[in-house]
């Protein structure tokens, strides 16, 4: 049975730019399942599946409806354990809810002062409104106020990559000798800024560079069949 995924995207259908979509769909490749991507952009995300949840990644497995990036791997871990693991088993589960803390306190700040503009530019305009006065509410300035602290979170971001860069020296992935779900936290992030501001983040040469080139090549390319934005 296909699994129906709900991702969001803006004005550009190609471009899916949710990170946390990212995460889980990555995570129904890994497990090799098949999957029907419907996108929906912010204002029509209280209709998907009857409201189930205010955000997406939103996933039907027949009359299952789960929300939530980490409660979608840990379903389709418990459901689909002769599939290749996303965790490595419970301690590896575990481990892996660090790296999301980590990737929504630390890199996901770093990300939103780098790109939100260019995510309030890619949506459609109704989206435009919704998005600008959620995050300006959430924030208390402007997107442009946000915006302002771009140079300084670029110049910044070696240092925040630094405990990423130091385990990618020692191990291809995060999850050590082949990618598991804590990879894809974090690559969903550097996904985000790549589809939406188009800057890399860090070159090729770098470890963390070159762990996201392949990434993005995993599961038949693809998080590189999403262009980059221009």
């Amino acid at each position: 049975m296909t699994i129906i995924f709900h991702e969001l995207v803006g004005a550009d259908s190609s471009r899916p730019f949710s990170p946390h979509c990212w995460k889980t769909a990555m995570s129904l490749a890994h497990k090799g399942l098949p999957f029907e991507r419907r996108q929906v952009c912010f204002t029509k995300v209280p209709e998907v599946e009857g409201g189930v949840s205010r955000t997406v990644p939103v996933i039907r497995d027949g009359s299952q409806v789960i929300a939530d990036s980490f409660m979608i791997a840990a379903y389709l871990e418990e459901t689909h354990p002769d599939k290749p693991s996303l965790f490595g088993g419970e301690g590896g589960q575990a481990m892996a809810r660090f790296i999301e803390s980590w990737t929504n306190t630390v890199l996901h700040g770093a990300m939103r002062d780098i790109a939100l503009m260019d995510i309030h530019n890619a949506l459609a305009p109704a989206d435009q409104a919704y998005f600008r006065t959620s995050r300006e509410a959430r924030m208390g300035m402007t997107l442009e106020q946000v915006a302002e602290g771009r140079a300084k979170a670029l110049e910044a971001l070696p240092a925040t990559l630094l405990p990423l860069r130091t385990t990618l020296k020692r191990q291809p992935w995060i999850g050590g000798s082949s990618p598991l779900f804590a990879d894809y936290i974090v690559f969903g992030a550097l996904q985000w800024v790549r589809l939406t501001a188009g800057i890399s983040l860090v070159e090729t040469a770098d470890p963390v560079g070159d762990w996201f080139e392949r990434c993005l090549d995993l599961h038949d390319g693809l998080g590189r069949s999403a262009p980059a934005a221009v």
